[in-house]
């Protein structure tokens, strides 16, 4: 029996001077992991930055509530200025703009964000507004603490 010299063998015609053969491929397991982890990252950090008005909230103990798809979120800078989600409404114009709101079946839940050094007469005067225009169930926003303050 003869043996060739050729491809036979184990490859050994193809073996370079240090011993190992040209890797061809690309692992792309490294890739695949960084990304789940940033949308993981981005999955959950998503819901923390769905208002855009930089509000100082006050501290409190309450226990947080579910988030719902349809909310209207109501914020006061601590200028005294009224935003309706990102966009800053003229004095006296809340009402207006929450009336013409399609509310469906069953109201959608607002939520009042108000900057923790407002007079507390400003906060109640839009609260006024939102009753006025017909929303009798307000949840107030603020920061969750443990500490005792």
């Amino acid at each position: 029996m003869a043996m060739s010299v050729g491809s036979g063998g184990g490859g050994r015609g193809r073996r370079r001077r240090g011993g190992r053969t040209a890797l061809s491929e690309i692992n792309v397991t490294p890739f695949v992991d960084v990304m789940l982890v940033l949308l993981i990252i981005f999955m959950v950090t998503a819901p923390m930055l769905a208002s855009g008005v930089p509000v100082d909230l006050p501290d409190s103990k309450a226990e947080p509530l579910d988030q719902q798809q349809d909310q209207i979120t109501v914020s006061i800078d601590a200028q005294g200025a009224v935003f309706l989600d990102d966009e800053q409404l003229s004095p006296g114009e809340l009402t207006d703009r929450l009336a013409g709101l399609d509310r469906g079946a069953k109201p959608p839940l607002v939520t009042l964000r108000a900057d923790r050094v407002l007079d507390w007469g400003r906060v109640a005067a839009v609260m006024g507004e939102l009753n006025a225009a017909g929303f009798k169930s307000i949840s107030l926003v603020t920061n969750s603490s443990t500490a005792p303050q």
